[in-house]
């Protein structure tokens, strides 16, 4: 008995100690970002992030203490090959994690969940193309030696003593013991007794989001985004359904709350075209963000092009980003449905074919043709699946364009798939139907390696490349008949990717340019109403004349009758900004990370029932 025991807790507390280890292995590969810390930091974040270690660590210990028990009626060469099958499993799964959510936290600033995971099983040419082929070798590289070591610290510590076990006189009395010490790994897996089980908010002890993250065990972080993958209906319950039903109707648009009442074109000050069907093209902006341009009070000199369309066009001044990643962000301006911080709706056709979609209404309300552009594989993320749900008759992707082409790690450079949008507006001479066409860029993105050099950094000089392809093709667009009816919509696809300092948690992230544009556009203004990406939808089909009751969560940001505000999250995190107030909220720790201007109480609360309707709509789609 005291062999089985002794096997136990060391099991247990070898994976205590590894797990603990990862954490200033964590913080020294990220020295820059914990410099100013004092050298007392380390120890806090060990202490506070033992709660997570011990509970993966009972997780993982459970299967072996189940073994000593069965050891107690049957001991030979299949423990050995069973403990030594077992370990090898985990100490690959150690290792694929540790390292995983080594090298991703650089890029996304949150530990470890599914994300990668989904990215990856559907495309994994795309999901590594972010990576250069020397980091993407050494990080393989880094999972075994790490495997390895893990595996040999157990082979010699546990698997080889097992020899020593045999078969006791009692096995009852071993069995049951045993069986009570194993039993008590449900203390640790579920946090203590106390009403609240186990989450990643029970290590957060600081007002530096750095220090908690560096405190998360990133498998638990695994662990627990795999369980929150379907449950929505469960998901942020920050109040009772009936306050969340009363403050979510003052939140949402006037003709969501009367869909009867009939759609009018706007009249006066209120209208930005000068025809009720123009032809659409929306360009979709990779990673772009405000701080790259000078008519925001951005850098100079980076996006000229973008400046210039801004002041000869419509400027949003105050429009903000839903989240992080494209697949939100194409979801939150194609359908008008906001982002979620715990997953994406994409990952789920199912719910997907059920969202309402500016294609779907302008192909069956006014006839229009619609067609994407893509340089990548539209099967990223699903992405096609829902864009052939959302109404998209055609899809134009990077198995449309010759080898020779797909030069970029995402497909095709941007200039070739403008390209191939200007000779298709060429051809496009015969058609008196409507068009509503989408051009998705992608090369202002990890790792920013372009086919033109103005500028000397290489975050900088890929924006600039993207900006002069859309500067090239808007010369040549305004040559074109089509140019006089089209309404150009410019707008990034999620929170900017410069300047790479801000954090997460900072609205400044958020902050993206939105740009009407073209020869429908009656006169240039700027729009100072605040809103977010999912607000499109509203005001385009405002602009056009037709119903968005359909689009719950999108508002007209031209209606003054509109409530205005800007919804943004990120994992582990919700904010939202009024012209009076801005708040962020941390989901993890369960405590608001940011309380600004005149009513910041009653917008987090606002926020919160937000997003707690948001997931109702999301589990009953």
């Amino acid at each position: 008995m005291k062999e089985r025991l002794l096997t136990f807790v060391k099991i247990y507390v070898l994976f205590v100690c590894l797990f603990a280890v990862q954490k200033p292995l964590f913080m020294l590969f990220y020295a820059d970002l914990y410099a100013g810390e004092p050298w007392t930091a380390c120890f806090d974040v060990i202490l506070h992030g033992l709660p997570l270690d011990l509970s993966v660590a009972g997780y993982l210990s459970a299967l072996p203490g189940l073994l000593l028990i069965a050891s107690a009626w049957s001991c030979g060469r299949w423990l050995r090959v069973v403990f030594q099958a077992y370990f090898i499993l985990i100490s690959l799964l150690i290792g694929v994690i540790f390292v995983i959510d080594l090298v991703l936290y650089e890029y996304w600033g949150f530990r470890l969940d599914t994300t990668p995971f989904f990215y990856f099983f559907s495309s994994p040419r795309d999901a590594m193309a972010s990576a250069s082929g020397w980091m993407a070798l050494l990080g393989f590289l880094s999972m075994g030696a790490w495997t390895v070591l893990v595996y040999a610290l157990f082979h010699v510590t546990v698997v080889r003593p097992l020899h020593r076990l045999h078969v006791p006189s009692r096995r009852w009395v071993v069995s049951v013991a045993m069986l009570l010490l194993t039993g008590i790994l449900f203390i640790p897996i579920r946090g203590g007794f106390t009403v609240s089980t186990m989450n990643t908010g029970k290590v957060y002890f600081s007002t530096n989001q750095r220090l908690n993250h560096a405190a998360i065990n990133p498998a638990f972080s695994l662990l627990e985004s795999i369980s929150k993958q379907t449950d929505f209906a469960t998901q942020y319950r920050f109040l009772q359904a009936a306050d969340a039903d009363s403050l979510f109707a003052t939140l949402v648009d006037p003709q969501v709350r009367q869909p009867s009442a009939k759609a009018l074109p706007p009249t006066g000050s209120g209208a930005l075209l000068n025809t009720t069907r123009p032809d659409v093209l929306f360009i979709i902006l990779e990673s772009f963000s405000s701080h790259l341009m000078a008519t925001l009070g951005g850098e100079p000199d980076v996006a000229p092009c973008l400046d210039s369309l801004a002041t000869d066009g419509v400027l949003f001044t105050h429009l903000y980003a839903n989240s992080f990643r494209t697949d939100r962000g194409l979801v939150s301006i194609l359908s008008g449905y906001p982002a979620q911080p715990s997953t994406s709706i994409m990952k789920y056709p199912r719910k997907t074919q059920s969202l309402p979609a500016i294609a779907g209404v302008l192909k069956d309300e006014a006839d229009y043709r619609t067609c994407y552009y893509y340089g990548g594989d539209a099967d990223f993320t699903n992405m096609r699946s829902y864009l052939m749900s959302s109404g998209f008759e055609d899809i134009v992707c990077d198995r449309d364009f010759p080898v020779s082409q797909r030069l970029s790690k995402w497909g095709v450079h941007d200039h070739l798939v403008f390209r191939r949008l200007l000779d298709d507006l060429r051809a496009d001479t015969a058609s008196t139907r409507p068009a509503y066409r989408v051009l998705q860029t992608s090369s202002s993105h990890e790792p920013f390696e372009v086919p033109y050099r103005r500028l000397q950094n290489n975050r900088r000089n890929a924006f600039a490349y993207t900006d002069s392809c859309v500067g090239d093709f808007i010369r040549q667009f305004r040559r074109l008949p089509q140019w006089q009816r089209t309404l150009v919509v410019l707008v990034p696809d999620h929170q900017g990717a410069y300047p790479e300092t801000l954090s997460n948690f900072d609205e400044q992230r958020y902050r993206i340019p939105l740009i009407f544009t073209g020869g429908a556009v009656s006169r240039p203004r700027r729009i100072d109403t605040y809103g977010s990406q999912h607000d499109l939808a509203a005001t385009l089909l405002g602009q056009l004349g037709l119903s968005h009751a359909q689009f719950t969560f999108s508002k007209d940001l031209l209606n003054p009758s509109s409530p205005h505000f800007a919804y943004f999250t990120f994992p582990g995190m919700l904010g939202m900004v009024t012209d009076s107030s801005y708040v962020v909220y941390d989901i993890n720790a369960e405590t608001p990370a940011t309380m600004q201007g005149s009513w910041p109480e009653r917008t987090l609360v606002e926020a919160q029932a937000y997003l707690q309707k948001l997931y109702d709509d999301i589990a009953n789609r």
